[in-house]
């Protein structure tokens, strides 16, 4: 059985300020699993590039047996043959640079794509608590912008860090052989590019983290601004929203000036390195001709390679910017991996479901809180029973229903379905029995069928329209295409009531054994309400219900009611009983409007 301790998340691998933490992933290299199923590609990849850069390094080596050879002895067939092989060789580095890029292209895209799609799947099995912490638009920029880092580099950084390294080393070796002494001076250059490779590091990581989060807080901005547009226009708040979002723009720029400021000096560094070199070898080198301790075609083949290595020591700075910019960004996707699940899938399978649900000395903490918002709660529901739900605002009656679901899990105690707990069940199955319809009520951007048909995809038409004459949702019918209009991101071209009544609708036509409704008739008006009540009162026989209600008259559709004060149940009863025995009830209704009344109204 799974314990009755609270749960709490894993930190963050990082700081917001770049600083690692104890057993954070520091290295792309715990994605290499996705690199698996495209291995061939990326070892083609690596064997082109290798022979491209060979291909590099033999054109300076032609040309000096063109010098010292053809041109020195006037051997015109000779400067032909050796003119024909240094083109040949040309034309096959670039064929070699189209195979590469058209390989990497596909590979990497590849990755891309299945590192994104698992990403995705692991943010759809975390809990609520996870997602309770996190801005949207951080996991947004981890899905796409960060995502795109760790593809760039494998498709270039990765494969031309090593190859450009191994490049230096080759050429180096050439040179000293080639002629030693010139050749120790281009190894004494490397020394101050390793030094300051090393210093920009850490800096320029810190920096790096910075603008990819703030990245994120920016994006987040944009994503609230885009579903909150009615209220900010509302209240005549756009200024402000829009300060809000300039102020994190402007220390986005800056964070982000502060790393190119970072990147400039260094990359320049590495372009001053290369030029100084190349002028004293130049000059000793005119010196090593003069004096016949090296021939001219020796010297042109030297200064030939080692230009070829400007490219390799400058590059080097963009490379390890960019390395540092996928571990980065491999670091914050990590993060999502990392993440504990702490809602376990269950092994257990229900058949033949009675729909006996019981509460059993419940408890709920929020992690890291340090009160239980639900504590000592026990109610059972008989099969096909409905139960209202009554209490203040605050008062943790969603909480209550969310936890049936699984959407939250209990901290103490337990929650049985027929006997079952409901974490011994499969996720799955459990909210195939459980159906949900929330007071804010989510709807996506897709038609109105695809919206009511969410938990059944395989319903027929006519279920569908029997699910939306239950919740009177027939302005469907009204709709520029009917059910086949797309009704916009979260719904947004339908008034509170017409959403929460497709998304009772939903519920309705998910056939659960058990049915919550949390407040879903909060933004009807009454006479609406009475016809969905009246419809309800039909689709609640034989269905265990859990209502959460604060009118006399949506009281009136269950068997009993239960009151839940101070985060627990006090009162259970019925609706004449509570209200004859339990002034705080009476005074919970009244503060809607007189239940005496109410019913009055309904009655008529």
């Amino acid at each position: 059985m799974p314990s009755d301790t609270a749960v709490t998340l894993r930190p963050p691998a990082r700081d917001r300020d770049g600083e690692r933490r104890p057993g954070a992933a520091t290295s792309i290299w715990r994605f290499r699993s996705y690199l698996l199923p495209y291995r061939w590609r990326f070892v083609v990849l690596v064997v082109v590039a290798v022979l491209g850069i060979g291909a590099s390094i033999l054109v300076p080596l032609v040309t000096r047996r063109v010098v010292d050879g053809p041109i020195a002895n006037s051997d015109r067939p000779g400067l032909y043959a050796l003119g024909a092989v240094a083109i040949a060789v040309g034309v096959g580095e670039a064929l070699l640079m189209f195979i590469r890029r058209w390989i990497v292209s596909k590979a990497t895209l590849g990755v891309e794509t299945d590192i994104r799609t698992q990403l995705y799947a692991k943010l759809q099995r975390l809990p609520l608590a996870f997602h309770s912490r996190w801005a949207s638009g951080q996991l947004l920029s981890r899905i796409t912008s960060d995502l795109s880092v760790i593809r760039r580099f494998l498709g270039f950084g990765l494969v031309f860090l090593g190859v450009n390294i191994l490049q230096i080393v080759v050429v180096v070796a050439i040179l000293v052989h080639l002629y030693w002494p010139l050749g120790l001076v281009v190894v004494a250059s490397t020394v101050p590019v390793t030094l300051v490779s090393l210093r920009t590091q850490k800096i320029y990581t810190k920096l790096s983290r910075a603008v990819q989060d703030q990245t994120g807080d920016v994006t987040s901005s944009v994503e609230e601004m885009a579903h909150s547009l009615r209220v900010i226009k509302s209240f005549g708040r756009a200024d402000h929203v829009f300060g809000g979002f300039d102020r994190r723009s402007v220390r986005l720029h800056d964070t982000a000036v502060s790393r190119v400021r970072v990147q400039s000096t260094f990359w320049t560094f590495l372009d001053v390195i290369p030029s100084v070199t190349l002028i004293i070898v130049l000059a000793l080198g005119a010196l090593a001709v003069a004096q016949d301790r090296v021939t001219l075609g020796t010297l042109v083949a030297f200064t030939t390679l080692m230009m070829s290595l400007v490219w390799p020591v400058t590059s080097l700075g963009f490379l390890l910017s960019m390395t540092q910019d996928a571990m980065t960004a491999a670091d914050r996707i990590a993060e999502v991996f990392d993440a504990e699940n702490t809602i376990v899938d269950g092994t257990r399978e229900l058949d033949d479901v009675r729909g006996e649900l019981a509460f059993e000395d419940v408890s709920f903490r929020f992690p890291d809180a340090s009160e239980d918002v639900l504590h000592h709660l026990d109610l059972r529901l008989a099969p096909g029973e409905t139960v209202a739900l009554v209490g203040a605002t605050g008062s943790g009656k969603t909480i209550f229903t969310n936890l049936v679901a699984r959407l939250w899990d209990v901290t103490g105690g337990r929650i049985t379905l027929d006997g079952v707990d409901v974490r011994d069940l499969r996720l799955d199955r459990l909210r195939q029995l459980v159906a949900t319809a929330f007071e804010d009520p989510v709807l996506f951007s897709m038609s109105a069928r695809e919206n009511v048909a969410l938990g059944r995809p395989d319903a027929t038409d006519e279920e569908i329209l029997a699910a939306v004459e239950v919740a009177q949702a027939q302005f469907v019918h009204e709709l520029p295409y009917g059910l086949d209009t797309r009704i916009g991101e979260q719904g947004m071209s339908l008034s509170g009531g017409q959403r929460q009544r497709l998304a009772l609708a939903r519920a309705v036509l998910a056939r659960p054994a058990v049915l919550v409704l949390d407040d879903t008739l909060s933004a009807l008006d009454i006479h609406t309400e009475a016809l969905v009540e009246e419809a309800l009162r039909r689709v609640l026989v034989g269905v265990t219900g859990i209502v959460v209600a604060h009118r006399a008259s949506t009281v009136l559709l269950a068997d009993r009611v239960a009151l839940l004060q101070d985060g627990t149940i006090t009162h259970v009863g019925t609706h004449t009983e509570l209200l004859a025995t339990v002034p705080a009830y009476r005074a919970l209704l009244s503060a809607e409007l007189d239940p005496e009344d109410e019913l009055l109204e309904v009655a008529s």
